[in-house]
């Protein structure tokens, strides 16, 4: 992986986020807080930004679980304003006017939007910007909804690998049991990124990191790390597959 000034990123990262604030003459950001290490770390950023009264968490859980309080922590911890939303019976509602059982990844891609839609309502009426809290990791291999948390004004973390975004929550002070749950996107019980993705995080973020950012062949890339040139593949079809969610709709030129 590249050798990243990490100290150097977060003050990058803060004067990005006070920069689009000032240009856009708002009054402060709404981060969707979901007890995840990146939505923790994008809320540390803004408050090192804007400072405590120019961040709102939104906590919007569809599940009662353990990522509630761990994201209660994230928002009690920085001294933020914070509201709890619970979106079940929004999505249920939603669920009952399909006429049809979603699958549960597409239960999961209503829930993503329903809070997408929350981020944007309480943006609007306080006059605010929405920061998202995807990273490089989810956008290349297409592990976010569209239109839902792949759904921002700005992204801080867009162009830090995942591996990336821990070392920087370890430096910014991100609660231990934060940094070291397995990351999951909460759309079922018991979901886990990794799981769903199909590799760990570490050897994704070594795989795209030469593919994607120093351009190498997939063989020099597979020997290189001394896995099947398979895994590498694998991740080929991860960011092939998912092109048309890192893009605004295209039609045919005439």
């Amino acid at each position: 992986m590249r050798e990243l000034d990490y100290s150097a990123a977060v003050e990058r990262i803060t004067q990005f986020i006070r920069e689009k604030v000032e240009e856009a003459s708002v009054d402060g950001v709404v981060v969707g807080v979901s007890g995840g290490i990146d939505s923790a770390t994008v809320a540390h950023l803004a408050v090192r930004a804007l400072g405590k009264g120019g961040v709102l968490g939104l906590i919007m859980p569809y599940y009662e679980n353990s990522d509630l309080e761990d994201a209660k922590l994230v928002c009690e911890s920085l001294g933020i304003e914070y509201k709890v939303v619970n979106i079940r019976p929004i999505v249920d509602s939603f669920v009952a006017a399909l006429g049809f059982k979603p699958d549960k990844r597409s239960l999961g891609n209503i829930m993503a939007r329903t809070r997408m839609v929350l981020l944007y309502a309480h943006a609007n009426a306080m006059n605010r910007l929405v920061l998202g809290t995807s990273n490089r990791s989810e956008v290349l291999t297409g592990y976010f909804t569209k239109w839902g948390d792949g759904a921002s004004d700005y992204a801080p973390l867009i162009n830090l690998y995942k591996t990336e975004v821990w070392e920087i929550a370890k430096l910014l002070g991100v609660p231990e049991r934060v940094i070291k749950k397995k990351p999951s996107a909460g759309l079922w019980e018991g979901q886990t990124d990794e799981d769903e993705l199909g590799i760990s995080y570490r050897l994704l973020d070594e795989i795209l990191w030469r593919m994607v950012d120093l351009g190498k062949e997939k063989a020099e890339i597979a020997e290189e790390l001394k896995i099947p040139l398979e895994r590498v593949e694998y991740v080929e079809r991860l960011i092939k597959g998912s092109e048309h969610k890192r893009r605004l709709p295209v039609g045919p030129v005439f």
